[in-house]
């Protein structure tokens, strides 16, 4: 996914050819994790005791906040950042709270640990992710009429389906847990026998062994507070901002902040707490080719192309037709994504190939019974107690199989119902090839941490979409089939990173996968009715400039027009300029890769560039503040930054994103805001007061 990229680069230089690197501990380690836990705590509790009623309850609130985050989030850039830690703090903060009132009371049955954390961060996670795989921001939403309108190809009733909240339950409930069956009897081979690194369910388990040790919890308890801070700061600035938004293009959000010829080529700074939150998460690097595919595309292409109106395209169209200057601006972003898409696919599959070889060649070269070696292998104590008991609750596999089996039964049968483009042939092609795709995708993150979920859906949107053809409804056919292969191969990704969080945590394998399944459930349908309620509460969502534009709905729309019908739609020089855009999206990455670490992180990444070709640069600027602050900070006060600078983030971010239900819940009473505060130019304001005061 396009949204990935930009939470997992930052961790690609750090866990290049990680075969075999940070199993969770190593012959060289001076302090034992589990050691001081074994000191200072009690043995971890069977795996019935770490799925608690107050681990649910907990993991259901925060499920709803964190869904309200990334559903925003989706539906403006696309752009998520890792929500992980906010995850695994807020779950310590409301836990904590609640055993210290039922202790105070006498009445407590059980203490906190830290498996009971990592079950309830793991739901919170797998719920809150739904938002993202169920496609509320582009396959599923791109099927709609609304996003159909705005394309000038394939807008027939056979390739449109307006959302309703029966069917998107029940298509997620089909289809979310098949990618969880997928993988689970490899999880000994991926987090025991290769030692996969897993980089962010490993920094997750960190994080959560270090809130459960004195000094942890103190600081835990800091952060909470900066958290807390920081989420009343934005959403009472969400709060005071709507009272200047009673119209289209009012309030603090249309600002112009570098004049209005800049604010014309969306260049402002939108006062967005949200996006100043992200920039301080994303990488330096995120945001730096943000602002280049900015410059590159609104201050320069778009321009370029637009004197050319009347020349190569007619100057009769509307500003949101795909014959225009708006099909250069999506198609040009669609090779880019492509191109980078298909290169780190190759890439990865690769680095996955050669990790297997070598794996099983290093398995093969190991001493076994009496062999005399001089060589021994040396496992520290962590290892061998994580291990221990990570193998002790097994899944059985033929749970898993009978699971996988059954669920895809249902879903040959129910999914064609759902979508009658969709034939039972494609589903039952797509998921046997699934079991394969997964796993390349949950070994390949466990190298890179880079999830390739979305590469893989695109795929399924040009061959399903291809195969069905366009008198079949194909490009229906392709955006139902890209949210089944997105939905199996994202989820068996996370899955594994949980394990990997889990044996770090010394978490039951059975309480995570549990906690993973529930937590799926619950995104299942807080999901659809979190979009439900954006869906009928702002009368102009979806729409291109709009507050939820829901940008990348009409990009897989047009990649699975492309797919069907070819590129029959694309304006005149469009294609040409599609080529060389693919073309340097693959030159760019392959000079990243050759030059190395040191010098890569100064050139742009090119998935990043292309995310402003469409929407515009004005949540770049947002995304740069952010940066800037984050890196001023550091100047000032590195270890304060460090320790405190993600729970600000978070509360930025949640604050003004648990904003969007009031107001939702507002704009569905018919409670308009009372003033609107618009910009104009000083000639506009003077035809403006004559109309006003003809006297």
């Amino acid at each position: 996914m396009e949204v990935e990229r930009a939470k997992k680069d930052d961790d690609l230089n750090s866990t290049d050819g990680g075969v075999g690197v940070g199993g969770g501990g190593s012959a060289a380690e001076e302090v034992s994790v589990e050691r001081i836990f074994e000191e200072s705590a009690d043995p971890p509790p069977p795996w019935q005791n770490q799925l608690t009623f107050r681990a649910m309850i907990v993991s259901f609130i925060l499920s709803i906040l964190f869904t309200f985050v990334v559903m925003k989030l989706n539906l403006t850039t696309g752009i998520i950042p890792s929500l992980n830690i906010s995850a695994g703090l807020l779950s310590f903060f409301f836990v904590k709270t609640w055993t210290k009132i039922l202790n105070k009371a006498g009445i407590l049955k059980q203490a906190f640990t830290r498996q009971e954390n990592t079950v309830i961060q793991t739901c919170v996670v797998a719920s809150s992710g739904i938002a993202f795989s169920g496609g509320f921001g582009s396959y599923l939403f791109g099927m709609s009429e609304i996003v159909a309108k705005q394309s000038a190809e394939a807008n027939t009733p056979l390739n449109i389906k307006n959302p309703h909240l029966g069917w998107m339950i029940g298509f997620l409930f089909i289809v979310s847990f098949l990618g969880l069956f997928s993988v689970v009897p490899l999880r000994k081979i991926m987090i025991v026998d290769f030692k996969l690194t897993y980089p962010s369910g490993t920094a997750t388990a960190h994080l959560i062994n270090s809130f459960h040790t004195p000094q942890g919890a103190k600081l835990a308890k800091k952060q909470v507070r900066a958290l807390g801070k920081f989420f009343s700061f934005s959403f009472v600035w969400g709060f005071f901002q709507w009272f200047f938004t009673s119209g289209d293009g009012c309030g603090f959000a249309n600002f112009p902040t570098f004049g209005l010829e800049a604010y014309e080529n969306k260049f402002y700074f939108d006062f967005s707490a949200t996006y100043v939150g992200v920039g301080m998460i994303c990488p330096y690097l995120i945001n730096v080719s943000l602002l280049v595919g900015s410059i590159l595309s609104w201050g320069v292409m778009w321009p370029l192309i637009g004197a050319q109106k009347g020349k190569w395209y007619s100057s009769d169209l509307s500003s949101t037709s795909l014959h225009g200057l708006q099909g250069y601006k999506v198609f040009i972003a669609i090779a880019m994504i492509l191109g980078d898409g298909l290169y780190n696919f190759i890439k990865v599959l690769g680095r996955t190939v050669v990790g297997l070889y070598i794996q099983f060649k290093n398995r093969d070269a190991l001493p076994v019974n009496d062999r005399s070696s001089p060589t021994t292998v040396t496992i520290s104590y962590d290892d061998k107690r994580r291990t221990e008991l990570f193998l002790k609750d097994r899944i059985p596999s033929w749970i898993a199989i009978t699971g996988y089996v059954v669920m895809a039964i249902v879903s040959i049968i129910a999914v064609p119902h759902i979508f009658p483009q969709l034939k039972w042939y494609h589903i039952l092609t797509m998921y046997i090839i699934a079991p394969v795709l997964a796993f390349c995708n949950a070994y390949g993150c466990g190298l890179t941490d880079w999830s390739l979920a979305s590469t893989y859906g695109k795929l399924a949107i040009f061959t399903i979409g291809a195969w069905a053809g366009a008198a079949n409804g194909g490009v229906l056919a392709g955006l139902a089939a890209c949210g089944v292969m997105m939905n199996i191969v994202s989820t068996a990704s996370d899955l594994m990173q949980d394990f990997k969080t889990g044996y770090m945590t010394l978490a039951s394998p059975r309480s995570m996968f549990l906690s993973q399944a529930i937590g799926t459930a619950m995104g299942c349908v807080i999901s659809p009715c979190v979009f439900w309620l954006f869906y009928k509460a702002f009368p102009d969502f979806g729409q291109t400039g709009t507050a939820y534009p829901a940008p990348y709905a009409l990009v897989y729309r047009n990649m699975s027009i492309l797919g069907v019908e070819g590129f029959s739609a694309l304006p005149q020089h469009c294609l040409m300029l599609c080529y060389i855009f693919f073309a340097a999206a693959v030159f760019v990455n392959g000079i990243r890769d050759a030059v190395g670490p040191n010098w890569s992180r100064f050139i742009p990444l090119p998935m990043a560039m292309a995310i402003p070709f469409y929407i515009g640069g004005y949540f770049t600027i947002d995304m740069c503040v952010g940066s800037l602050i984050l890196f001023l900070w550091r100047k000032l006060n590195r270890p304060k930054a460090d320790a405190y600078s993600s729970a600000v983030a978070s509360g930025l971010i949640c604050g003004e994103g648990i904003w969007t239900l009031p107001s939702s819940v507002l704009a569905l009473a018919g409670i308009k805001p009372p003033i609107c505060m618009k910009f104009l130019s000083g000639a506009t304001n003077v035809k403006v007061d004559s109309f006003l005061n003809p006297s």
